[in-house]
Parts: C-alpha cells; structure tokens; sequence
C-alpha cells in the first residue's frame, strides 16, 4: 500500500497543473507555476541540471538489482555457475555504491542551495516590509510580519532542493519500470494500472482544497505568533492587571484553530490512504494470483515473476517518494502565495513621483490646506495651514485626539495628505525622495523605541561612525553620562529588550542624546520630556533649547511650561487650528490655551 506522504503531493500537482482549480484562486495573489518556474528554478538551472544527472545516474543504478535477481534465480543458479555469480554481486554492490555516492552529492549541490535561496528571499521579504508605509504597521502584528519573513518562505527549498530533482527522477524511474513492466507481462501491468489510475483520480478529487487549507494555515500560524510576540512583549501589563488566565484563553483558543486545520487537510489524507489501502491491497492479490496461475501454465517464470514485483516497486516507489515532495510543494506554493501578497503591497515610494533631492535642506516647512484621515470619511485634519520658517520652533497643543501627532507624522513623512500640500523649501514633500528627506529628521517620541543591545549602540544608531568625540557630546549635552557613571560598564551597559533595564527617564535621554547625535535640520519632539522627572526636565530642556538652535522644530508637549520660549503655538482642536500665535499673545486672548494654561497651572 501506499503511505500517507503519497496523498499530499498529488493535491499540490493537480493545483498547479489544472486549470480549473488554478482560476479557483484571487488572481493576484495566485503564483504560477510558470512563474515560479522563470524566478526561482530557472536562475538555478545549473545546479538543478547537476542534480537531475546525479538523480538519472542514481535510479538507473537502482535497476540493476531486479534485472540481476532475475538473472540470478532463471541462469545462474540452475547453472551453478560461481563465476558469474561473482560478478553479479559485483554489479550489485558498485550499482549500491553509486546511488550512495550519487546521493550525498546531490544533498551537497542541491540542499546547500536551497537554504540559500531561502537566505535570499528572507532578506528580500523583509527589505520590502521594511520599506512599506507606516499605516501598514499600524494595521499589521508584529508576529505575524515575523512568521512573513521567516515561515512562509521556508518551503521553497523543495523547490530547488532535492524534491524537484527527485521527482523527475521518480518520473523517469516510473517511466522505465512500467516499460520493463510491460515487456515482462502485459496482462499483470494492465491488471495493475486500473487501480493506480482509480487512486489517482480519487487523490486528485481529494486534494482539490489542500493548497488552499496550506494556505489558511500560514494565515492563522501568523496571527497566533503574532497574538504570542504580544503577550510576551506585554507581560508586565498581564500580570499587572492579573489576565493571565485571559491570555491562555486567548492563545488556546487560536492554537485550537490551528488544530481544526491540520484536521482537515488530515481527514483528506486518511480518505486517500484507505482508498489506497484497499485498490493496491486489490493489486497485489490480483498479481498473485495471475502469477502463481501463469507460473504454473508455463507462460512465466519465476524469475520474471520476482523481476516483475520488483520493479513494480520502483514504480510505485517514485510515486510514493514524488506524493511527499508533492505535499512539500503545496506547503511551498501557499507560502509563495502570501509571500507575493506581502511583495504586491505597494511601497512607500511606489507611486514614482518621489525623484527630487534636497541635500542642502534649509528646512522651511509649509502645510497648506492639508486634511488627513486614517479611515475614509473620518477626517482627523481639516484644511490645516501654517507656515514654519526654517529653523524655527512650532509647537502643538490641544488635548489628547485632537490630531497634534498625526501633523507631526506628517511632517516626517511618515503619513502623506488626503488632500492639501505640505512643501519644505518650496518644494512638494511627496516629490522628494525619501532618502534625502529622513537622512536631516530627527525624531523623540514619547514612547522612543529602543534596541536591544548597549547604550553606546543605542546613540549611535543614526551615526554608526560617528568619533568618539562626537558620541560623548551627545552623551553630555543629554546628561546620559549622570546615570551612566554610575554602571559598572558604562555607555557599553546592556540595556535588555526595548531598555527594559532602565527608568522611563534614563530611556528618554538616550533617546535625546540620540537625536543630538543625528544632527538633523528638521526635528520632531513628541512629548520628549515625558518620562523625565522635574530636576531631569530642566536639565533636559537646556540641552534641547541647544539642540533646536538653527532646526526647524515641531514639539508637541501636555506640560505647556516646556513650550513659552515657541515662535509660534498652534492649538489644535477637533483637526483644526483654534488658536495660533506665541506664548504671550495667546495668554492675553484669553482663548483655548488660557484655558488649558491656567488649569494646568492650579494643578
């Protein structure tokens, strides 16, 4: 019988090579064959070529025992001939040797290659994610943008690995075999393709839905990593408010989603496999006994009849070996399927009209009529206008969703208007390349991202090469040095994953000192003095007034005390400007920010 590897591959064959099932899948996310074919397996072909002569080399080798058993039981033994018995089991064991030598060759050639390409197409993946807009990390896990990278391409080494090479060398094995199988009786060969061609189309029935069960399975296993990257990430906040048991529900309830799937595709393999059981089960019994009748009439002999199950067996064999390169290769084309829908999600510079540079940036910012909306019909920026002069300091207050951050985004690219312009040195934003542009911002937010790694490599991190010199300064001017001295190591201090080691306050100087490093023309400070204590901020915003000497910067700040010295404030209300002028001014209109200047100061 047939194991139940057989049954997975033959769904995979007939998804790729029927046209019908083929158009059952979205057309854009659908890999082709022919597709596959010209990017991956045709720029390997020399290697694939090697492994397909090694592969011919190998089966045809694997011939050479049924023909010399044959030889063996109808001429030499009725001959006593020792002789020729010597070089039978001489042919027998250099044909052995030469699969085995054929067959390490070929996992060095072929395997090494695959996780090569496989090497290759994480890092493409991932240069393509990284590049896309940050509206599509706002709306995407990070688990599951990891299970993208690292999961879904892994089954595309069986598709320059040994699998394809293997398979056609199974075709061609199955191929000659059932030749030799005919030479040696037409009538058993015939009585044996019934059934095999009953299975396969009862396989073909079967696995009609397995490439699209693969498929549905890499979508639930990223968002289950991504549901975990989550709750690991977020730990303290867990067992702060006791959830655990919510946690475990929660992942339970995903991995048992998980488990419905594999059943599934496992209830088709088992209907396969007893359909198998039963038509070769009827096979074998037939070839019994029209063999035993044929032996007994004369009209074969025993040597053919042992030949003849033999190299039924390498027929069969290839089948069965190409079923469980078949399921490898159903795993492999759902993967390239969500792997080609994450490639077709456009970039951030796809729409081509970003081609200008601007390397001596002044930094004059304008927005002029801009409105935003994260979700269509629900503007969170209403025709938003101001002029921010080069090297001047805007500063954006208003109470929390009224859209101070979301004009901060937009400043630093980050977002593109639904409609209005913004321009920097008179040119449109969304016309310079990204690269010039975000090359002179520098940005600290209120929740700064930090690297796992040493504080040193923390501030370096805009500037690799930056002197030693250069890294210090940045270290004073945002008093990192007051608590780093007191670490045994130093800026070299391993600071854990996101700076979990460190006080909300010790981060956000990195943090500063980070931006000091970068030295940019245009900064964005969103709540960058947050998380720092009084005798922290005062220290801090010294070293801030410095850092946005001569830069054109957007703060946004609750403390409104942080922000007297702004050329101009801008109050935002409901994604509006109420209010726009400087400290003083606003204060003696006794407006929106009197309001929210005076509370503050009660408080």
């Amino acid at each position: 019988m047939l194991p139940p590897e057989l049954i997975s591959g033959i769904g995979m064959l007939e998804n790729v090579f029927n046209p019908t099932m083929a158009k059952s899948r979205p057309k854009e996310n659908r890999v082709t064959m022919a597709h596959v074919f010209k990017t991956i397996i045709w720029p390997r072909r020399r290697h694939l070529f090697t492994g397909l002569f090694l592969i011919i080399i190998s089966r045809l080798s694997g011939l050479v025992l049924p023909g010399a058993s044959k030889f063996l039981i109808d001429d030499v033994i009725p001959s006593n001939n020792l002789d020729l018995l010597k070089w039978l089991v001489i042919a027998v064991v250099a044909s052995i040797t030469i699969q085995a030598v054929t067959s390490y060759a070929l996992t060095q050639i072929l395997s090494v290659e695959a996780q090569h390409l496989i090497s290759q197409l994480r890092a493409k993946v991932q240069r393509h994610i990284i590049q896309l807009p940050i509206r599509f990390f706002d709306n995407t896990k990070t688990g599951e943008l990891v299970s993208r990278i690292m999961t879904d391409v892994e089954g595309v080494r069986n598709l320059v690995g040994t699998g394809f090479a293997q398979m056609i060398g199974g075709v061609l094995t199955a191929a000659i075999s059932l030749g030799l199988l005919i030479y040696i009786s037409p009538l058993m060969t015939l009585y044996v393709l019934v059934p095999v061609i009953i299975f396969g189309l009862i396989s073909l029935k079967a696995f009609g839905k397995i490439r699209p069960i693969f498929r549905e399975r890499g979508k639930i296993n990223a968002e289950v990593t991504g549901r975990l990257t989550e709750t690991l990430g977020g730990i303290r906040v867990i067992k702060g408010f006791n959830a655990e048991a919510q946690e475990i529900k929660t992942f339970e309830a995903g991995v048992e989603r998980l488990y419905l799937n594999v059943k599934a595709s496992l209830t088709a393999t088992s209907f396969v496999t007893s359909s198998a059981t039963f038509l070769l089960g009827l096979a074998s019994a037939g070839i019994m006994g029209i063999g035993g009748y044929m032996i007994m009439d004369g009209q074969m002999t025993f040597g053919d009849f042992l030949a003849f199950t033999l190299y039924l067996g390498f027929m069969i064999a290839p089948i069965v070996q190409m079923s469980n390169i078949g399921s490898q290769f159903t795993e492999a084309f759902a993967g390239l399927d969500r792997t080609e829908e994450i490639m077709n999600t456009p970039l951030e510079n796809a729409s081509g009209k970003r081609t200008i540079q601007l390397p001596g940036l002044k930094g004059d910012i304008q927005f002029k009529n801009v409105s935003f909306a994260y979700e269509e019909g629900k503007e969170v920026l209403k025709n938003i206008s101001f002029h921010a002069p080069a090297g001047s300091v805007t500063a954006l207050v208003g109470t929390s969703g009224s859209g101070k951050t979301t004009i901060a985004g937009l400043a630093a690219s980050f977002l593109n208007p639904e409609s209005g312009m913004i321009t920097v040195d008179g040119v449109d934003l969304e016309q310079l390349t990204l690269d010039s542009y975000r090359s002179q911002l520098g940005v600290v937010l209120q929740d700064d991202f930090l690297f796992e790694g040493t504080i040193r490599e923390n501030i370096l991190f805009p500037r690799p090469n930056a002197t030693e010199s250069q890294l210090l300064q940045a270290v004073k001017a945002a008093h990192v040095h007051e608590f780093t001295d007191r670490f045994e190591k130093g800026l070299d201090t391993l600071i854990g994953e996101r700076g979990v080691k460190l006080s909300g306050g010790q981060r956000q100087r990195i943090a500063i000192a980070r931006a000091i490093l970068a030295d940019p023309r245009i900064l964005v400070l969103d709540e960058a003095t947050s998380n720092l204590d009084t005798e922290s901020e005062s220290l801090i915003q010294a070293s801030l007034k410095e850092l946005m000497q001569g830069r054109t910067t957007f703060v946004i700040a609750h403390r409104l005390s942080t922000i007297r010295q702004a050329d101009q404030i801008l109050v935002i209300e409901h994604g509006q400007i109420a209010e726009q002028g400087q400290h003083e001014e606003l204060i003696e209109k006794k407006g929106r920010y009197y309001q929210l200047y005076t509370y503050q100061a009660r408080i």
